[in-house]
Order: C-alpha cells, then structure tokens, then sequence
C-alpha cells in the first residue's frame, strides 16, 4: 500500500501520528490563553464568561469551520499549507504571489516565537514550586538541544509524539472536568451573548480579542500537515482535541470564578493552568507540559523547513542546502534556516524574559497568515467552482473575522507585537527580492533558434582539429521549449573555449503545481549527437538533476535510443562509458548596466544572496568533480552609445616613436 494511501484511510496509526504532529501549537495554547486574557484584571464574571465564550466560538469558526471544514478540501495532490495553496491559483491569478508571500513570511516569524513562548509558559510552572527559580537558563537550554537535534532527524522520537500528545490531551480534559464540577454554571458561556457583551460593554473589552486569539494559533498546522496525515484524520482526531481544549479551558475559567473579586497577581498560583492541577500533580504536569511544549516547537520548526523548501522549488527564496536524514517522506533538515530560527528563538527568550511578555508579540504575525489564507481560498473557490457568490462568502466572512482580530491585534505592536513584524519583514523582503530580481532577468534574457544551432554542433562533433572537452557535455537550460536556446550558450560552446564532444545534452527542469510529480521527456535533435531532457518537479521534489539523469540516460540506453560507449579506442574496445562533464553558467552583475535606483538597489541584494546561497551546480544536486563553472556578465541593459574617434599622428610623431 502506498504511503499516500495509506495517509487518506482512517486508522488508529494514523490517528497518533496525526495528535503527534499536527496539534503541538494549537494544544498547547491552554498554557497561556486564559492568564493573557485575565492579566492584571479584576476577576469578574463578565470577563471570564465573556473570554471563555469568545475562546469557544474562536475555535468553531476559524478552527472547525475554516480549516477543518473548507481549507482541507483545497488540497494539492493531497498536500496543504500556504505554498501548496498557491501552487493552485498562481497561473491564474500572478497578482496573489504578494499575499503568499507574506503568509509565509508571518509562518516563519511565527516559528520563531512559538518554541519561545510555549516551553516559557511550561518551564515557568517550576515557580510555583520555587518563587525563586531562574527558568530563563532553563529554557534556553532545552531550546537549545532541540535545535542541535534537528541534524539527526526526527525519525525514532516522532514515533513516540502521538502517544505523549494523547496524554496530553487526556491531561487537560480529566483537569478541566475536575474544576467544572465544582461551577457547572460556567457552561452557560457557551452562548454567544457572553462573547457578545464582553466584546461591546466590558471597558476595553474589544482589546481583550488579542489575547483570545492565542487560542487559534495553530490552526494554520492543520492545513499546512495535510499530506503527512490526510483530511480524514485530522477531521476525526480534531473531535478529540477540541473536546479536550473546551474542557481545559472551561476549566480553567471555573477556577477563575472560585475566586472572583480578586487578581491573579494576588493568588499563590499566578497561572490558571496550573491552578487547576492539584498540589501533588503539579511537578508531573510540569514536566508532562515541557514535553508536550518541546512537541509543538519540533513540529512548528519541521513545517518552517518544508516551507523553505517549497519557498525554494516555487523561486521564492535563495538556494540552501536541504539535508534528508531518513528515508522518511517530508523529512528535512535545512541547516541555515535551523539556525536563524535558533536565534531568533534564542533572542526573544532574552529580550522578553517571561512567557507573559512574550504573548504581547504572539499572535500578530500568524494573524496576517490567516487573512491571506482567506484569500488564497477564496480564489481558489472561485477557480474551482467558478462561483463569485462562493468566493464573495468566504472571503467577506472570513476576512471580516480576522480584520476584527487583526485591529486587536495590533495594540500588541508597542508593547512587543514589532518585534514579530519586523522578523516578519525581513522574510517577506528576502522572498520578494528574489522573487523580483528573477523577474527583471528574465526580461533580459536571449533566446536564439536551436535550428540554427544544431549544424554548427554536428560540425564541432565531428572536427577533429578542436581538442575534445569531453565525451558527452551537459548544459541546463532555462527555454521551456526544444526550438529555443540561451544565446548564451553559443557564447560558451563556439566562443569560450570551443567544447567538442560525442554528444551534447540540454536538460531543462520545470516546477509543477503538483507537490510530488517526478516525470521527463527525451527530445532526439540529432540521434546519437544532440539531445534534450525535459524534468516536471514537484515544488517538493529536490531537483538532483544528476541522479535524474544518470537513470534517464540509463532507461535511454537500454531502449537503444543512445550509445553512451566511448569514442576513445582503448576504452571503446571494452565497452566503458564515455565521461560525462556538466557546464553550468553563473551570471554575474556586468558594471554596463543602468537600471533605475529601485531595480539596481533590487539586483545589488539579489547577487549578494545569491554569493551566500547556493551555487547553481549544488543547488541542482550535481557532483562538484565533474562540473565546469563559467561566469557570464548578465546585461540587463543595452551598453550606452558613444563614439570613439581614430585620431591620426602627425609626421613628426610618428618619427619621434619609432626613433
């Protein structure tokens, strides 16, 4: 049975794996939704009521209705999340790749606060054991070896996530029906009307949507961890968990009501989380939360990697090496981002200290995630269905909501909310440079007829006089089509250094909307002398073109469409295969461009990522030993016009210089 097969069926396997990875985020809000929305309030019945319902309706709409309902079925090939979202609606609407990219810039900030704020909130249960105790040490150590970890993979430890996550879950279900017992009549904050008047009679109560928000933070997970899971696991584990968070947070608010009148700074146990638990459980509930923290943070940085790398396919962000420890589908190890992340995390620990200051920059970045996901559903309903009616419904509905969440939002912006949007910014800038900067090449670039080509190939094949570059050379091409070829290449065969060989390959590689498609195509321009390989990728498939190859010319040779034997008598009478030598032309910056300040400022960065990323060679997987790197000046401008003019010596002078 197929790994995607088996990912679509229900089973109880899949049902672990998928409380394991998909609900980290979202699972462990309880540790600090309620106490952000109390904070430093008086506790009173309209507040927690009021909070409790807003939290309820929080999870139906977005949570329920949103994703598990709508966005689940927008899937690509069975893959999710922002990426793989537009993957879908890109050739239709080009315009959308501005609000992709800020949803993936949001996702990547919101990796960053995320292990941050989630093992604050757990380790900070040590103080109500200790008053005393230094946990930011301890938690910059646990955050610390988990991303040290990310090298080796998550392979033996994921197997465990699920069982943990339902112990988890089970914890906050059995906790919170231990408190709602004692104040059933907190189940009347079911009723909207709570929510309602919290919202529009309490003082300030619409700011208090800021912090209900923090219980919606994972949701985009749900989306994003379709192809590891299936839609029909996540709808059906998602009972479970929504059942095990209302019971949680209900709880919670029934604590809070025990005591009413008074301020959580005037209470021994400042957490309501942790006021729930009793005495004797509450080392073991802290140390069962650390874990379930480290959980959620190891999946929120492993979706940061896939986004990289789909980031990466779709030339939305600079080429960086992407490791697979296991053979695991999805498993990936991108060490640039794991570090950048790593400090980020590292960062925010020291700069906020307490988990409460860290909710004032929590929830803003992953806000404008979901706004453009709205979007991005909403097109594509449209091109799916081709119904304005259906497109207008979502989007106003949705983007209604979350423009409300987004105004309450962005009160967190001085108090620490800045610090996400300015992380935030940076991935956006870097994605839309390298977006842009590979738009204005592109205008630049020359395309000849490889008709007119193909003579000139079979004459250098065959010259004898011109010393032979290898026995078959490799060019990547960017033409989408087998008429067409980069006059550069003419440059680089005839001009250069005249590069005779037996045959001569162009392979071009093609990104498709499809997470998973591996397919090619064999041109024979001229049998035996001139061929072209067409590759159709994934956005999830690591382009290793050389592995690709070395199996396509393999399939070609035992259909005898190609004798790769070499042409060198010694080796010829053996049947040895001839050598094959990529060249890979690296275009540099030439200084006789004039943009205007914008484009150039655009392109000055664009090459200094490009320095720092990969080169082209590494990025399409090919080994260094047998690569051939020529640097080739990008004109994206025609060099002004002047005119030089032959000045003629005098008689005199011309004596005087050969005297």
């Amino acid at each position: 049975m197929s790994s995607k097969k088996s990912v679509s069926q229900l089973s109880v396997g899949m049902l672990l794996v998928t409380i394991g990875i998909v609900y980290g985020d979202i699972g462990t809000s309880p540790l600090y939704v309620m106490s952000a929305l109390v904070g430093n309030h008086v506790i009173s019945k309209s507040l927690v009521y009021g909070g409790v319902s807003c939290v309820f309706w929080t999870l139906t709409l977005i949570t329920s209705f949103k994703y598990i309902t709508l966005a689940l079925r927008a899937d690509n090939n069975g893959e999710g999340g922002i990426f793989a979202l537009y993957a879908l609606v890109r050739k239709r609407a080009k315009w959308l790749v501005v609000p992709a990219v800020i949803g993936g810039a949001s996702l990547l900030s919101d990796g960053m606060i995320t292990p941050a704020i989630s093992v604050s909130s757990a380790v900070e249960g040590l103080k109500n054991l200790n008053p005393d105790i230094q946990t930011v040490p301890i938690v910059i150590v646990i955050i610390t070896m988990l991303f040290l970890f990310q090298r080796a993979g998550t392979k033996v430890v994921g197997n465990s996530f699920g069982p943990l996550m339902v112990i988890w879950f089970t914890m906050l279900a059995v906790l919170g029906v231990m408190h709602i017992t004692s104040h059933v009549e907190i189940l009347h904050a079911f009723s909207p009307l709570y929510a309602f008047k919290l919202v529009l009679n309490y003082p300030g109560g619409f700011w208090f949507l800021g912090a209900i928000f923090l219980c919606a933070t994972g949701a985009e997970a749900l989306y994003s961890d379709l192809g590891h899971c299936g839609k029909i696991n996540i709808r059906v584990s998602w009972i479970f968990v929504k059942i095990s968070l209302l019971l949680n947070y209900f709880g919670q608010a029934a604590w809070l009501m025990q005591h009413e009148g008074k301020r959580l700074t005037d209470l021994p146990v400042s957490s309501p989380f942790y006021g729930i638990m009793p005495e004797w459980f509450l080392l073991i509930g802290i140390a069962i939360a650390t874990i379930a923290t480290i959980i959620a943070s190891q999946a929120m940085i492993t979706g940061a990697f896939t986004l990289i790398n789909e980031a990466m396919r779709l030339n939305l962000w600079p080429k960086v090496r992407v490791i697979h420890p296991t053979e695991e589908k999805g498993q990936m190890y991108v060490s640039s981002v794991n570090w950048i992340l790593f400090a980020g995390c590292i960062g925010i620990v020291l700069y906020f200290r307490e988990a409460k200051n860290m909710e004032a920059a929590y929830g803003l970045a992953i806000n404008l995630t979901f706004i453009v996901t709205t979007i991005l559903l909403s097109a594509y309903s449209y091109i799916r269905r081709g119904s304005y009616t259906l497109m207008f419904a979502i989007g106003l509905t949705f983007i209604s909501i979350e423009l409300v969440f987004l105004v309450a939002n962005l009160n967190k912006f001085p108090h620490g909310g800045y610090v996400a949007i300015l992380m935030a910014l940076l991935f956006f800038s870097v994605m839309m440079i390298w977006f842009r900067a590979r738009k204005i090449k592109n205008r630049f670039l020359e395309f000849g007829s490889m008709s007119e080509l193909l003579p000139k190939l079979l004459e250098l094949s065959e010259d004898q006089s011109v010393p032979k570059f290898a026995s078959h050379v490799v060019f990547l091409t960017s033409a989408n089509y087998p008429s067409q070829i980069e006059t550069k290449f003419q440059y680089s065969i005839f001009s250069r250094q005249p590069k005779r060989a037996d045959t001569y390959w162009f392979v071009h590689v093609d990104v498709a909307d499809q997470p998973y498609t591996a397919k090619y195509e064999v041109d024979v321009l001229i049998p035996n002398v001139v061929y072209r390989i067409d590759f159709r990728l994934g956005f999830r498939i690591e382009p290793r073109v050389n592995l690709f190859l070395r199996k396509v010319i393999g399939d070609m040779v035992e259909r005898g469409e190609v004798d790769i034997t070499s042409r060198y008598e010694s080796l010829n009478k053996h049947h040895l295969p001839g050598d094959f030598r990529f060249v890979v032309l690296e275009k540099f910056l030439s200084y006789e461009n004039e943009l205007p300040l914008f484009e150039k400022l655009i392109m000055d960065v664009y090459f200094f990522l490009k320095s720092i990323s990969l080169s082209e060679g590494r990025e399409f997987g090919l080994d260094t030993s047998i690569v051939t790197i020529e640097k080739v000046p990008l004109l994206l401008t025609a060099p002004r016009e002047f005119k030089l003019e032959r000045e003629e010596p005098e008689e005199e002078q011309v004596l005087l210089r050969r005297q």
